[in-house]
């Protein structure tokens, strides 16, 4: 069975012209399927600066309403998506640009209100991977923004964490996959003021430890379940750690394991 990688990056690669250019570089090298998954940085908060529309954020997450939604689109699906595809194509990686729409290819439902209403947030339903295997089959690397849809026309700002995880679980029937998250960290660390303390392996068993210490808390709690919900569907592998980890085998970072 051959093995597909699904990558996610985030902001800080995004944001940095100069990483975001060395990363896509070593990123056009691997071989192999793969999947490219990106979320939105900065950019988005600027331009809803520059056209007046209030940002809005509870607990760290973006509230998305109709006038956020549009900007976001602009930003995820169009600047930075169709930025980071010609980039691959100058570095000899034939890629094609893609929300969940696209294709139909991964499809959500609206966030329900709970405590909290989120607006034009989804949550995955499924992923369709008929069009995405016959790119990937074909040496073509879809490359997906944080949007995805319900069928009926409308779009939803999704979470590109889950988006990558969703991806990794969907194709986990027809390839070996294994799903990689690069942030600004060398890994889960277990002091945060420490970059060289990475926790090189994470189980379910020493994962509740961790949460009960408090060594893991805040963000990268969501990001771990992620990681978790992957693993739990058949992923292969779950890697986090700085981009290096994809190019360089002594690379210290954090793998995930049932």
């Amino acid at each position: 069975m051959q093995t597909l990688k699904v990558i996610k990056i985030g902001g800080n690669i995004i944001d940095d012209e100069q990483a975001l250019h060395h990363f896509l570089e070593g990123f056009s090298k691997i071989k192999g399927p793969k999947i490219l998954v990106h979320g939105g940085g900065k950019l988005a908060t600027k331009l809803a600066n520059q056209m007046g529309v209030e940002v809005k954020m509870t607990n760290g997450r973006r509230i998305t309403d109709a006038d956020t939604l549009d900007i976001i689109t602009m930003v995820y699906a169009g600047k930075i998506n169709k930025n980071i595809v010609a980039k691959l194509q100058a570095n000899q990686c034939n890629a094609i640009g893609f929300s969940g729409a696209d294709g139909n290819a991964i499809v959500s439902e609206k966030r329900p209100v709970k405590d909290i209403d989120y607006g034009f947030v989804g949550d995955v339903l499924k992923v369709n991977t008929n069009t995405l295997e016959v790119l990937l089959n074909n040496q073509v690397t879809p490359v997906f923004c944080a949007i995805t849809h319900d069928e009926n026309g409308q779009l939803f700002n999704t979470n590109a964490d889950t988006i990558a995880s969703e991806l990794a679980i969907g194709f986990a029937k027809i390839f070996k996959t294994e799903l990689y998250y690069c942030f600004e960290k060398n890994g889960v660390l277990q002091n945060v003021n420490d970059d060289d303390s990475v926790i090189e392996n994470i189980n379910s068993e020493n994962y509740k430890t961790l949460i009960n210490e408090g060594i893991i808390a805040d963000g990268m709690l969501p990001k771990l379940n992620n990681c978790f919900h992957a693993i739990k569907h058949n992923v292969h592998k779950v890697c986090i750690g700085k981009p290096e980890m994809l190019f360089s085998l002594n690379t210290k970072h954090t793998t995930i394991q049932a």
